[in-house]
Order: C-alpha cells, then structure tokens, then sequence
C-alpha cells in the first residue's frame, strides 16, 4: 500500500509539473510572407495616391528581420537601407520610429549611439499589429517628407488589421480612431467588396476618374467648388482602374457644405476645384468588377 502511494505521489508531481510547464508557453502571432505583401501593396497604393515622388518601402517581422522590400521609380539609392533601419527600430522597440527622432530632437542624443543595426531614429516606422500584438514592423523612406514617409508607412501597417477585421462580419472603429484618421485624411477600411475614407483636403486637387469604384461623399466640415461630368483633359493612368487629369471641359458646378451628400458613379470625372482648410468628408466606396 505504502509503494502504491508513493507512485501516486510521484505520477501527481509530474502531472503537475507538466501542468506548470504549459503555464510558461502562449501561442504567438507571425507575420507571413503573403502577409508582408499585403502591407507593401497597402503602401505602395497610399504612395501612388499621394503622389510621393519615389519611396523605398521594407516590411520586417516582429525581431526586425527583413520579410519583403520594394523600391518605387525614382527612389535614391539609399532610400531601401533606411527604410530597413525604420521597419527594425519599430519593430524592436514596439514604437513608431519617428518617437525617437523626437526625443533626440528634444536633447536625448545618447540615444543617437546606438547601433545602426538597431537603431534608426527617423520618422517613418510603424509597428504592425494584430489583436493587440506587434508581429512585425513596416518602414518608409524617399517620399516627398518625413511626414509623407511615415503616412504612407501607417496606411501599410494598417493594412493587416483592416483583413483580420474584414473576416468578421461586424467592423467597429471608436471615435478615436475615427478622429485620428479624419486628422490626417486617410483610409479607415479597404475590402475587396468597398472602401471606407476619412478624407481631408486643404486645397483643391486634380480631376479622378475611377473606373469601378462608385463615391458616396458626405460632406462633415468645410466646403468646396465640385465639378462633375463632362469631358477630362490631360487624362494620365496612375493605378489599374485609377485616371487623373489637369482639368474638365463643361461639367456641372456645385458648392459642397456641412451636410451634403453627392453621389459619383464610375467612370464619372470629378473634381475637388477649390476648397476651405480643412474640408473634411467621408466616403465609402462599392466596387464594382
């Protein structure tokens, strides 16, 4: 009786101590090829549609390590380095880049000593989160500023959260997320299905045509001189499905306010003539194939 005992004893310790053993392990996100695709395409896009005149573009996972990289046309030949260098310093500090070239503006220079190979104080990395988690880390360099660098690089960055969202079948951003999109006029959803835009202009812009993307604008703030239809001039293709040009010859005029809602088809010229600062609207666009 007193052996059998003991052998019970024994088989509950390693039980528990297996137990124990799972306590200290926790399954971990990583960020997948085909994923770090997503964010380059995001960017690429916000690029394009900015108008940045170049731009290296490096996606790194969450221990800095580089997963995928692509250099736009034009981009200086050390723009896809430093891009590298913004990705790992915000994935390995958990942090947007550009926190750190604020502090070492504000006198922290020691931070300036350490390694490159960890350390690029610039704007223009953004972490890459999901459910809370960075998984990894994605970084700008070579657009038109360092600001520009790092909106395109937060519209790639949101890219993974935006699919994870698109999975589910209700989408919920709160207010402050709301406000902070509005601040710098930029994507809130992207799905295959539609667009969602907290857009914000402060001047006017040059003529759109989308081939198969409807605009449904309301009109939160400002205002501004729209026309519609007629003929586009100085028509150049920037994206597949995505037309911009100089002008328009006839169309219809209107003055857009607080509280107005305008609906563009595809293939529809349109065209943001002039505006107040800042004329904020949001749009939500369905995609047709």
């Amino acid at each position: 009786m007193a052996i059998f005992k003991t052998t019970v004893l024994i088989l509950s310790l390693v039980l528990a101590s297996w137990a124990h053993a799972g306590d200290v392990t926790e399954s971990k996100k990583t960020l997948t090829l085909e994923g770090a695709k997503q964010v380059l395409a995001a960017a690429v896009g916000e690029a394009k549609r900015l108008h940045a005149p170049g731009g290296a573009i490096a996606v790194v996972d969450d221990g800095g390590h580089l997963i995928a990289t692509e250099r736009l046309d034009n981009t200086f030949a050390a723009g896809a380095t430093i891009s590298i260098g913004k990705a790992r310093t915000s994935a390995l500090f958990r942090k947007p880049s550009g926190f750190f070239e604020d502090i070492v503006n504000k006198g922290r220079t020691a931070m300036a000593a350490l390694p490159d190979s960890l350390f690029t104080p610039l704007k223009g990395g953004m972490p890459i989160e999901m459910n809370g988690q960075v998984i990894g880390a994605v970084g700008v360099s070579g657009a038109a500023s360092a600001q520009q660098d790092e909106d395109i690089a937060t519209v790639g960055a949101a890219a993974i959260g935006k699919i994870a969202r698109s999975e589910n079948p209700v989408t919920y951003f709160d207010k402050d997320q709301v406000a902070a999109a509005f601040a710098k006029g930029m994507p809130l959803l992207e799905v295959p299905q539609y667009k969602i835009h907290a857009s914000r202009r402060s001047a006017g812009g040059m003529v759109e045509i989308h081939e198969h993307e409807t605009d449904v604008v309301y009109v939160l703030e400002g205002s501004a001189t729209f026309v519609t239809g007629g003929t586009l001039l100085g028509a150049n293709t920037v994206a597949p499905g995505e037309i911009r040009g100089s002008d328009i010859q006839g169309g219809e005029t209107r003055t857009l306010v607080k509280g107005d809602v305008v609906v563009v088809p595809p293939n529809t010229p349109h065209w943001f003539k002039d505006v107040t600062d800042p004329f904020l609207y949001f749009v939500v666009k369905p995609i047709s194939q």
